[in-house]
């Protein structure tokens, strides 16, 4: 596990941490070629979902989200995005390559193992999939927001 997804996992909702961390090894274990998992995105903050939510509506671009502000499961640090690095080095978001030759597509491997620890891949949403959003099964928005915060700002579950 890279650095900059340890700093990333560093910062995500504290009943998660543990968790995902097992996750991202258990895929890098899976992913026996040139592709290693990395964390682009976790805990956001409302300002960060604010600015996203604007792209391709007040700001130019192509929409990237529908959700506004405290939306987000992403604002609760019960989210993440990932892609693969390639040999170290190289972003990719490419779903469908088998980097290590074994017959199943490296992306695909990542999304089962999620799915296994029970959370849920955002390619699989009816309508804006996601393929890069995987979020912990069982929380909702709508009650999140409502939850008091700890002293370090995170909701109390």
């Amino acid at each position: 596990m890279d650095q900059v997804t340890k700093k990333r996992i560093s910062k995500l909702h504290p009943s998660v941490r543990d968790e995902v961390s097992r996750i991202i090894l258990e895929c890098d274990a899976a992913l026996t070629g040139r592709a290693k998992v990395r964390i682009t995105q976790g805990l956001r903050t409302f300002e960060e979902q604010s600015q996203l939510y604007a792209i391709g509506r007040t700001k130019s671009g192509k929409k990237v989200t529908n959700a506004k502000a405290g939306q987000s499961i992403h604002n609760y640090g019960l989210a993440v995005d990932i892609c693969l690095i390639i040999d170290g080095k190289t972003a990719s978001w490419e779903t469908v390559k088998d980097w290590d030759n074994d017959q199943v597509s490296d992306w695909y491997e990542c999304v089962k193992i999620f799915a296994k620890h029970g959370w849920l891949w955002g390619g699989n949403w009816k309508t804006f999939k996601d393929l890069p959003h995987f979020e912990k099964k069982g929380y909702e928005w709508r009650k999140l927001v409502q939850m008091k915060k700890d002293e370090n700002g995170y909701v109390n579950l």
